[in-house]
């Protein structure tokens, strides 16, 4: 089994690519070991000492680590990935490998006046900001609409990335306002 790695624009993630389908449909981001417990994958990975945060995407895991040095912990990390596809075993400890996506879409906040433009945000994002952003080991979805100010949660590798606030300002942010003359400006949740 060969297990790429790729830079994100975040120093604090890599990105894993093991060459296989990881999560199905979606996203799944473990930001504790506590969180970590229904995932297999996730709970080795969080037993190598410095991992802070592990993210599944369609094809690949970023993994997030505190201070440490990259040097050490790329071993320990592909030695994890590496033995879980070996053993067989499932990616989450119900033997499903989809993502959390439906729990998202039921803390989503706005008026039912704005729904037809809450579609035309939902529909740029999922067209030309997740794919964009997968590419970087993260993701961003869509949480509310209020104001004139739309919401996003940002995960794996975007969740604490020095060039966050750029890709939500001068990204994200000119797009849909270009495509949606509602919109005023784009926060993180």
């Amino acid at each position: 089994m060969f297990i790429q790695t790729e830079t994100t624009p975040n120093p604090a993630t890599l990105k894993f690519i093991p060459g296989r389908l990881v999560l199905e449909g979606g996203t799944m981001e473990f930001a504790n070991h506590e969180a970590a417990a229904r995932s297999p994958l996730a709970e080795r990975l969080f037993g190598v000492p410095g991992v802070t945060g592990v993210f599944y995407g369609s094809d690949f895991i970023t993994v997030t680590k505190d201070a440490s040095d990259w040097q050490h912990l790329k071993p320990a990390i592909l030695g994890a990935i590496m033995e879980h596809y070996m053993s067989g075993a499932p990616l989450l400890s119900d033997g499903s490998a989809t993502s959390d996506e439906a729990s998202d879409e039921a803390g989503e906040f706005f008026n039912e006046a704005d729904a037809e433009t809450v579609e035309m945000i939902k529909d740029l994002i999922e067209t030309r900001v997740r794919p964009a952003v997968a590419n970087d080991g993260g993701d961003i979805t869509f949480r509310g609409f209020k104001d004139g100010i739309v919401y996003l949660n940002m995960k794996g590798a975007c969740s604490g990335c020095p060039s966050s606030t750029a890709t939500l300002r001068h990204g994200i942010q000119n797009l849909l306002r270009h495509f949606v003359p509602e919109v005023v400006e784009v926060q993180p949740v």
